[in-house]
């Protein structure tokens, strides 16, 4: 039986959703035929670029699944000077990126503030307000929040990790600097301010059903967001998820249920941004091309200086290029040439989902 049927519904429910993330073979085709053809009529075949600057790996939290949880002693910690970060926005903006990523451990310090305040203000100065900045740094105050958000960043990508509080705190230590319910009032924080809100979770996490997958779902639709960035989950081996590798699903798995996901959220929400993240492209060389056939219309080439690169390692085998950012640049072009897409050079690249 097709699963076109349960595609074509006005409204899918959480049982279509694991239906869906179950399909196999020809479904799983007619899944993503489906996925690219909603895409295409929402927001065509135009790939936005966000310039990924790696900001910090000094982080507060202790997560059980990330490399750079404050209590592994073997990460080198770094912070970028204003200079390295200002100069990673002058390439983007000159190179016509259109928008940043500035991505960072989680800080709640005043001395971050200040310092996160000071470059967006100097962003917006040294290129006449043009660059769109997205940020990713963490649960903060709804103070903090806005004071960003006045002196720049339209965009905040604070992701959920797991929308099943019970999940959340398996992946998580249940104490203060943890909280379920902090982290989902820091995203009502963000939609109050006015930024363009974005989450995520991970795929094929120990514990996770296709249950949990299909809530994740819902609750990215129920909370309207208006951007998504989610992957694959891939283990690090000092962390304590680590010791649950043996539950895992084969790499292979992790990544067609990723893909699944970024096509089942852009059937369910057809003018959000959806970003291919690098970890696709960590199991699959050609992961996020393969991504954005099917759903993804964002990507975030790192351009963070080359020698820290390796020093942000939340995950085992993290793909970083050799190459410089201009060839870097003009080999993600071809490829987006190969499957009949083209890059939206000097473009924001708002949400459509925000805009309207």
């Amino acid at each position: 039986m097709s699963i076109l049927p349960v595609l074509e519904k006005k409204e899918l429910s959480k049982d279509d959703f694991v239906q869906l993330l179950s399909a196999r073979g020809d479904d799983e085709m007619a899944l993503f035929g489906y996925s690219s053809k909603v895409k295409l009529e929402n927001v065509g075949n135009i790939v936005y670029l966000r310039g990924l600057i790696e900001f910090s790996n000094i982080c507060e939290k202790n997560c059980y699944y990330c490399g750079i949880r404050r209590d592994n002693t073997d990460t080198h910690r770094y912070c970028l000077t204003d200079d390295e970060v200002l100069e990673a926005i002058r390439f983007a903006h000159e190179n016509g990126f259109g928008s940043v990523a500035i991505q960072s451990g989680e800080l709640s310090s005043d001395a971050f503030t200040r310092k996160i305040d000071f470059i967006l203000k100097e962003a917006m100065r040294i290129t006449n307000d043009e660059i769109g900045i997205t940020l990713s740094c963490g649960e903060q105050s709804e103070d903090v929040y806005r004071r960003w958000f006045e002196s720049g960043a339209q965009r905040y990508l604070l992701r959920i990790e797991s929308s099943s509080e019970e999940l959340y705190y398996k992946i998580h230590p249940k104490d203060e600097e943890h909280n379920f319910a902090k982290r989902l009032n820091a995203l009502e924080a963000l939609k109050k301010v006015g930024y363009q809100t974005g989450t995520g979770v991970m795929i094929g996490l120990p514990f996770q059903t296709t249950e949990h997958l299909a809530n994740d779902l819902l609750f990215m639709k129920q909370f309207d967001i208006d951007m998504c960035g989610m992957g694959p989950y891939i283990e690090h081996t000092q962390t304590p998820l680590y010791e649950h590798k043996s539950q895992l699903l084969p790499l292979k798995e992790r990544f067609d249920l990723s893909l699944k996901m970024v096509a089942l959220l852009r059937i369910l929400m057809p003018d959000i941004n959806i970003a291919a993240t690098t970890a696709l492209q960590t199991i699959e060389k050609n992961g996020r091309e393969r991504a954005i056939q099917i759903g993804a219309n964002v990507l975030m080439p790192n351009i963070t200086p080359k020698h820290y690169r390796d020093d942000y390692f939340l995950y085992e085998n993290k793909t970083v290029s050799q190459q410089s950012n201009e060839d870097d640049l003009k080999f993600l072009e071809l490829q987006l040439k190969s499957i009949g897409h083209e890059i939206g050079y000097f473009k924001q690249g708002n949400s459509a989902h925000f805009t309207r």
